[in-house]
């Protein structure tokens, strides 16, 4: 097993620690993480400063143990995974015991992390089990492009989990790519678009129907999306948001911004390319919705489409693609990453937990 030195934040550990070293150091005078948690490599990692993306976890060969003793360790070492997932982004658990989606969601609690209400969102999704969902249930034919979960509107979660339950057919990966890469390539290359992004913000418009629309990628219904039948309740949890409504015959278009399209990730001390831009120019389109005029700068004003479609060349030339394997999860940090949608032949069954 190869060791790759990590490079802590400030008020983490004082020196660079190889990730093994970090693992070694949990519960000083009992069980180690190593007899939890080995690191491996998989042949689609990529390598920023030495720092594996994304981190990649699997059992202990030698010390085989079932879905409750996982759940514990994961208490126990809570402390280290953050640290782990704060280096990276990005953590793949895989080859452990977790096959279903009750398992799933006993492996989410286990951390510990406050569910996230899924309002404002634009996927259609179910739930499955507890605080369990389905990922987006847009038609296999289409892809989903990059973006930060729920960068549209206020309230995000900070944490995403990812589980196969059923192996793709073919394709149906979820590529993911670290924000500050991005946006530092961006700003390099576009210094005076970066600029009035910064300066101005997005605005984010879409027209939603009464009821879920499953051929469209941001088919859900004005109901699901607020959790609720009643249009003053729509109204004032639109509101709390920061998003206007005008109703319209059958449905109603929703205005969310100016939003700020670059933040600052205070935990790394960073900024990020934290926004919907490319997803919402390039994908939100369906019966009532025109991409183009889906997102504009917070001033009203177009945004340049070869600029847009460059980002998404950039985005795609930094990302990391790995085939899902059966039983496998994706914590994603979303302050630190974007993730996307591949096509894919089905089957495939992918759930997900968002946290605050």
């Amino acid at each position: 097993m190869q060791n790759h030195p990590f490079h802590p934040y400030p008020n983490q550990l004082p020196r660079s620690l190889s990730s093994s070293e970090l693992l070694t150091r949990a519960n000083q005078g009992g069980e180690t993480m190593l007899e939890t948690f080995l690191e491996t490599l998989i042949p689609h990692q990529k390598f920023y400063n030495g720092v594996q993306f994304p981190l990649v976890l699997s059992p202990n060969p030698r010390n085989p143990f079932p879905l409750a003793l996982l759940t514990q360790a994961v208490r126990n070492e809570k402390p280290l995974l953050d640290s782990l997932l704060r280096n990276s982004g990005a953590l793949l658990f895989r080859g452990f015991p977790v096959k279903t989606a009750s398992d799933f969601n006993e492996f989410v609690e286990a951390f510990g992390f406050e569910e996230l209400p899924y309002v404002g969102g634009a996927a259609p999704r179910t739930n499955v089990v507890g605080r369990v969902f389905t990922a987006n249930e847009s038609p296999p034919d289409q892809k989903i492009p990059f973006h930060h979960e729920m960068a549209q509107v206020p309230e995000f979660p900070s944490k995403l989990f990812f589980f196969c339950e059923v192996e793709p057919g073919s394709g149906g990966e979820t590529p993911i790519v670290l924000s500050h890469i991005v946006y530092e390539r961006m700003k390099e290359k576009y210094p005076e678009f970066v600029e009035r992004l910064e300066e101005h913000g997005l605005l984010y418009t879409r027209v939603l129907g009464e009821d879920d629309d499953p051929s469209s990628p941001i088919g859900r219904g004005w109901k699901s999306t607020f959790l609720t039948e009643d249009k003053s309740v729509a109204e004032q949890r639109a509101a709390k948001l920061g998003m206007t409504m005008e109703w319209l015959e059958d449905a109603v278009k929703t205005i969310m911004g100016p939003i700020p399209a670059i933040k600052y990730d205070k935990t790394r001390q960073r900024k990020i390319w934290f926004n919907s831009m490319v997803a919402a120019y390039t994908g939100w389109e369906d019966a009532r919705n025109d991409p183009v005029k889906a997102v504009t700068f917070g001033d009203g004003k177009p945004l340049p489409a070869d600029i847009i479609y460059d980002c998404l060349n950039i985005l795609e030339e930094e990302s990391v693609v790995f085939p899902w394997q059966r039983g496998d999860v994706l914590l994603l940090d979303n302050w630190a990453v974007l993730h996307s949608r591949k096509s894919f032949n089905p089957p495939r069954r992918i759930l997900a937990s968002l946290c605050k």
